[in-house]
């Protein structure tokens, strides 16, 4: 029969110094362990199954010696129920460690989704704005938070302060959040579920983006008045007043003129073909050149180790603040992109070309995706007398009297 150890007081516990195992009673097997180093700690020595195990309590005096007793006899009945104590807590600390793993913060999910995604985006800059508008609205809120404790309250204190004044920023970013949220789900991160979907979930929170503010478009020079502009700019020297004279004839957006580079332009052919990483659709887009625009290239320089048909002075990109520029010192309250309205305006109110016609002269989708499935071509040759009946009538003085010319009846 084992011998009984004497039950110990705690004032008998704190006197127990000399190094090696001290059995304390009130719980057989249990131990106060010391160290060489005068270390102390509680030692469970029990038979589980058909072996010889001990059990760590906790060190001493942090777990006193009434705690001790107590863990001591909540291991035993667990052994005495079946279970392993040592191979429990091996299995929870085990979970622990995959947890953490999964535990990521949500400013974490964005970055490791963003480079996932990143060959997804149009162009560098898209995917700086996406990075740019988490962290100026998202990352000081939530940014911390772990990726599945984020919950719709959380969603919505991110959104609330510029759903109403900033409008069209909050509707992308609570898009791109729920992007992030959909990414964790799917990435094993978070369950449930996406706190920052629309429809059934925030619309019962937030108002209609529809129904707080209208779309602000870009201010843009009346139709009738363009030829007169165009006459002003063209006695303005510089790179910057010919591309945004060229973006006018072409009725392209400021970034594909301001990126367009001579392998681009057949000059011959007169077209000018934007590759797809640089369209807002991601397409490729084949620009048929007016004569005026042809005129214009042949007229630039050629600079040598730069590709670029519109350089800054410095060899880069010219910026659209730089385009933009230009109109404010003539005192124009318009901006370049605005051009792309006064382009389709003057389709409209003056032509009879057809709605598909100027708006694949925009490069925007036109149809659905069965029209476009069904129609294999770009309509170019009806582009290309589109693209010349705008050239005459930006240097016709007839724009200014205020008429409407009925242009290419029946031809589109």
């Amino acid at each position: 029969m084992p011998k009984i150890a004497k039950e110990l007081s705690a004032a008998e516990v704190r006197r127990l110094t000399q190094p090696g195992m001290h059995a304390v009673g009130g719980v057989s097997g249990l131990h106060l362990q010391v160290t060489d180093s005068g270390a102390r700690s509680w030692l469970l020595r029990t038979v589980i199954g058909s072996r010889r195990r001990e059990i760590g309590l906790g060190g001493f005096p942090e777990v006193p010696l009434t705690t001790a007793r107590d863990k001591a006899r909540e291991a035993k009945e667990r052994i005495r129920q079946g279970v392993d104590p040592i191979e429990q807590r091996r299995a929870a600390r085990a979970a622990l460690i995959a947890a953490d793993g999964k535990s990521i913060t949500f400013k974490e999910a964005a970055e490791k989704f963003l480079g996932s995604k990143t060959v997804e985006f149009k162009n560098a800059k898209h995917a700086a704005q996406w990075g740019s508008t988490l962290a100026t609205y998202a990352y000081p809120e939530i940014g911390k938070l772990p990726v599945d404790s984020v919950e719709l309250a959380h969603v919505v204190k991110v959104l609330e302060p510029i759903w109403a004044t900033k409008t069209e920023t909050a509707t992308r970013l609570r898009g791109r959040i729920e992007s992030v949220l959909s990414w964790a789900t799917v990435s094993g991160f978070r369950n449930g579920d996406n706190p920052a979907r629309w429809r059934g979930n925030l619309d019962a929170v937030l108002p209609k983006p529809g129904k707080l503010k209208n779309v602000q478009h870009h201010a843009a020079v009346p139709w009738r008045d363009v030829a007169d502009f165009m006459v002003k700019l063209r006695k303005r020297d510089g790179m910057a007043a010919r591309a945004l004279e060229f973006l006018i004839l072409t009725a392209a957006r400021s970034g594909e003129v301001r990126g367009a580079t001579w392998d681009e332009i057949d000059l011959e052919r007169k077209v000018w073909t934007v590759p797809g990483e640089r369209m807002k659709a991601g397409k490729e887009h084949v620009v048929p050149l007016c004569d005026d625009a042809i005129a214009l290239l042949n007229d630039l320089p050629r600079i040598e180790d730069n590709d670029l048909v519109f350089p800054a002075p410095r060899g880069g990109q010219l910026s659209d603040m730089t385009l933009a520029a230009v109109m404010r010192r003539m005192r124009v309250a318009a901006t370049p992109h605005g051009f792309r309205s006064t382009f389709r305006d003057w389709t409209a109110e003056a032509t009879a070309y057809p709605h598909e016609v100027c708006e694949m002269a925009l490069a925007h989708t036109v149809g659905s995706t069965v029209e476009r499935a069904y129609r294999r071509g770009d309509m170019f040759a009806k582009r290309a007398r589109l693209m010349a009946d705008w050239c005459k009538f930006v240097n016709t003085p007839a724009a200014k009297s205020g008429d409407v010319v009925a242009m290419r009846k029946g031809r589109g």
